[in-house]
């Protein structure tokens, strides 16, 4: 639904350009409900991978990242502000993050009857989970308070860098 709304706002804005149309012409004459467009835009509160097709029943394998940062890079972000805090503390925010998260996937999926599985959990260069859940649930976790990203979990291949002829 959201790929047929932004190809529509695209031909429109073409169509706008061409026919020198301004914003206010095209809400006067209907050809955009200003309530919709924001509705669509601003109703998450997290950024979601546009490449996931959330309206797919299949099962996708995705990385959550939370707000919290990992204990380590915490402690240089507060330090780099000027402000204090300890490892210990920070560890304390991590844990508590995922804790929370448990406290919501209880609330948000398991009330709901809705399949999915924790692969792994992440503390240390990311906070965050991976799991796997129907693509069209992943909506159902707007609600959510400690997601700050979703990503599709991919497999990525670094390709080494070719040596010059001569450095053989």
């Amino acid at each position: 639904m959201k790929k047929y709304y932004r190809r529509c706002i695209l031909f429109i804005t073409i169509l706008s350009s061409i026919c020198n149309w301004n914003e206010k012409t095209l809400f006067k004459y209907g050809l955009i409900n200003e309530e919709k467009v924001v509705k669509d835009t601003m109703s998450t509160s997290f950024y979601v991978d546009p490449s996931i097709d959330l309206s797919s029943n299949q099962f996708i394998s995705i990385i959550i990242e939370f707000k919290t940062k990992p204990a380590k890079i915490a402690v240089l972000e507060a330090e780099a502000e000027g402000k204090q805090l300890t490892l210990e503390e920070a560890t304390k925010q991590v844990e508590e993050s995922h804790e929370l998260f448990q406290k919501e996937l209880t609330t948000l999926l398991d009330d709901h009857q809705v399949p999915y599985s924790i692969r792994h959990t992440y503390k240390t260069v990311l906070n965050g989970v991976s799991m796997d859940l129907p693509a069209v649930e992943i909506k159902r976790l707007l609600q959510s308070t400690v997601i700050e990203k979703i990503y599709p979990n991919r497999k990525v291949h670094l390709m080494p860098p070719i040596a010059p002829f001569n450095q053989l």
